[in-house]
C-alpha cells in the first residue's frame, strides 16, 4: 500500500510492482482539496484545478511509466510538486534522513513558514548557476582559443587573401576547357558559320529563297500564311544564332598568359579545398566565416570575460543577499521550535529532553547558506548530542512525531500517513501519543500503521491487513472492521490470537477512551 502511495508522490516505477506481468497496473487516488488553496498551485503548473482531484499512475507491462492530474499528462516533477501538497508519507527510512541536512532544513523551513524567502533565493539561485555556467564556458572557450589563435588567424588570412568567390570555380573550368581546346573550337564555329550564313549554298540564303516562294501564294490560304510565318521565325532565330557564332570565333583565341592565371587559380583552389578537406569553394566560404567568427571572440575575448564575471559577481552578491535574508527566518525559528519539541517529547514520556538546533553558515547551494546541526539529550546531565549518538528507537520515534505533528500544525496538508512511528513506543507513553494522533486528525487526514493496540483503538476507523495463502499465490487483503471487529482485533493485539475475557475488556476500554 506504501509502495502505490509513494507511485502517486512520483517515486520511481519499477514492474517489479506488477501483480501480473502481462498487464498494465494502474494506482489512483482521489484527494478532496476543496479548502486548502491550491488553485494557484495548479494554474501555475497549467492544469485544471478541482476540488476532487485524481491522481493517476500507469505502469506498462514493458515498464514505460505514465502520470495523470485529473487526466492531464503530466510529467514525474510536476507529479511529485502538486502530490507533495497532497500527501506526506512518514516512512522507517526517514526516521533515518534526522541526521540529514537537506531534510532537516526542510522542517525548519516549515516551521519558519518563510516560503517567499525560499522562492527569492531559489530564484537567484538558478541565476547565479546560469552566470556560472557561462562564466566557465566562456573561460574554457577563452583558454582554448588563446591556444589556436595564431593557427586561426593564419588559416583565415589564408582563406581572406584567396578572395573566395562561390561561383568562381565553374567558371574557371569552363575557362579553362575553352582555352585547351580553343584551335579546335575556332574552326567548327567557322565552319558552322560558312555552312549557315557565308557559303555559296548557306541555309540563311536557301531560307530566304524558300520565304520568297512561300510570300507569293501566302495570300491564297491561311495554311500558306501560317508555313511563311513559320519559316521567317526559323530565319530570325538561325540569323541570331549566325551572329552569335560569329561574336565566339571573334573571341576564341589562345592566350597564354590568360590561361597560366586561369590554371594557377584553380591550382590555389584544388590546394585550400584539399587542405581544409573541403569538397567546394562554397565550403572554403563557410569555413572563412567560422574563422573570422573565432577571430573576432579572440578580439572580443577579453571584453566577454569581464562581462560574464562581472554578471557571476552581480548575480553571487544577490544569491548571499538572499542567503542572508533565507537565513534569518531559519535562525529566528530555531527556538521557538525547540521549545515546541521539548514541550511534545516530555508530553510523550521524556521528562528531560534537551534539544539545540545551531544554524551555522556555509558555502551556499540549492538550499541556502545554512548548515543545520540538531542536538538532542534525553536524560538529565547529558549534554545534546548528534542524534544519531543518542537516541534510542523508541526515542527516535518519538522525536519524529514530534517534529511531524509541529510541521502539521504549519502546513496545509490533507493527507499524513505515519508508518510505524511508535516503534520503540509502549504503555502510558503509547496512549499519549495515540491522544496527539487523534488530535491531528482533527485537522488531517491521518493514516497511521500501527501494531500498538493503544494507538489503533483510537481511530474513526480500522482497516485490517492480512495475508491470504489459500490459493497457489499468496495475496495481502485489507478490510474494514466494524465495531464488534475492532474489539475482537485490539484485543489479539493485547493478549495474542485466543484473548482473555480481561483482553476483551481492556480492548473496550482503549476503545472507550
Amino acid at each position: 500500500m506504501l509502495g502505490a502511495l509513494g507511485l502517486l508522490l512520483g517515486n520511481r516505477a519499477d514492474t517489479k510492482v506488477l501483480w501480473n506481468e502481462a498487464e498494465k497496473c494502474v494506482v489512483e487516488g482521489v484527494f478532496h482539496v476543496g479548502t486548502y488553496r491550491l488553485g494557484a498551485v495548479f494554474e501555475a503548473h497549467d492544469l485544471d484545478y478541482q476540488p476532487e482531484t485524481i491522481i493517476r499512475r500507469e505502469i506498462s507491462p514493458q515498464g514505460k511509466s505514465r502520470a495523470f492530474i485529473n487526466d492531464t499528462p503530466v510529467n514525474l516533477d510536476t507529479l511529485r510538486t502538486i502530490s507533495e501538497r497532497l500527501m506526506d508519507i512518514h516512512s522507517q527510512h526517514e526516521t533515518l534522513q534526522l541526521n540529514n541536512n537537506v531534510f532537516q532544513l526542510q522542517l525548519v523551513d516549515a516551521f519558519a513558514q518563510n516560503e517567499n524567502e525560499r522562492a527569492s533565493y531559489e530564484a537567484a539561485w538558478q541565476q547565479f548557476k546560469k552566470a556560472k555556467t557561462a562564466w566557465e564556458n566562456i573561460n574554457a572557450r577563452a583558454a582554448t582559443l588563446k591556444q589556436e589563435s595564431d593557427f586561426i588567424l593564419f588559416q583565415l588570412k589564408e582563406l581572406v587573401d584567396a578572395d573566395l568567390d562561390e561561383g568562381e570555380q565553374e567558371r574557371l573550368e569552363t575557362q579553362q576547357k575553352i582555352q585547351t581546346h580553343a584551335e579546335e573550337i575556332k574552326i567548327r564555329l567557322t565552319a558552322s558559320l560558312h555552312l549557315l550564313r557565308e557559303g555559296d549554298t548557306n541555309v540563311l540564303a536557301l531560307l530566304q529563297e524558300a520565304r520568297s516562294q512561300l510570300q507569293s501564294i501566302a495570300s491564297l490560304a491561311g495554311d500558306y500564311q501560317q508555313m511563311l510565318t513559320r519559316l521567317e521565325s526559323l530565319r530570325i532565330e538561325l540569323a541570331d544564332l549566325a551572329g552569335e557564332l560569329e561574336r565566339h570565333e571573334e573571341r576564341v583565341e589562345f592566350d597564354p598568359a590568360e590561361a597560366q592565371t586561369t590554371n594557377d587559380r584553380l591550382s590555389l583552389l584544388y590546394q585550400l579545398q584539399k587542405k581544409h578537406r573541403t569538397q567546394t569553394v562554397t565550403e572554403l566560404v563557410a569555413l572563412r566565416d567560422r574563422l573570422q567568427q573565432e577571430a573576432n571572440q579572440i578580439t572580443n575575448l577579453d571584453a566577454d570575460l569581464a562581462k560574464a564575471k562581472k554578471e557571476l559577481t552581480q548575480t553571487t552578491e544577490q544569491l548571499r543577499a538572499e542567503g542572508k535574508k533565507l537565513s534569518a527566518t531559519r535562525t529566528k525559528a530555531t527556538p521557538a521550535l525547540e521549545k515546541k519539541a521539548v514541550g511534545l517529547l516530555r508530553e510523550l514520556g521524556i521528562p528531560d529532553a534537551k534539544i539545540q538546533i545551531a544554524v551555522q553558515p556555509m558555502e551556499p547551494n540549492h538550499t541556502g547558506c545554512d548548515l543545520l546541526d540538531i542536538r538532542f539529550s534525553a536524560n538529565k546531565g547529558i549534554a545534546p548530542r548528534p542524534l544519531g549518538e543518542v537516541a534510542s528507537g523508541g526515542e527516535f520515534s518519538r522525536f519524529m512525531f514530534a517534529i511531524k505533528y509541529i510541521m502539521a500544525e504549519k502546513r496545509s496538508m490533507p493527507t499524513l500517513v505515519l508508518d510505524e512511528i511508535d516503534t520503540g513506543v509502549s504503555g502510558e507513553i503509547a496512549l499519549r501519543l495515540g491522544a496527539l494522533m487523534k488530535e491531528m486528525a482533527t485537522r488531517h487526514q491521518l493514516l497511521t500503521i500501527t501494531h500498538l493496540p493503544q494507538i489503533a483503538a483510537r481511530g474513526d476507523a480500522h482497516y485490517y491487513v492480512y495475508k491470504d495463502s489459500s490459493a497457489k499465490k499468496t495475496i495481502s487483503l485489507i478490510k474494514p472492521l466494524n465495531e464488534t471487529e475492532r474489539v475482537a482485533e485490539i484485543a489479539q493485539m493485547i493478549g495474542g490470537a485466543q484473548p482473555s475475557t480481561l483482553a476483551i475488556q481492556n480492548a473496550r476500554e482503549l476503545m472507550g477512551r
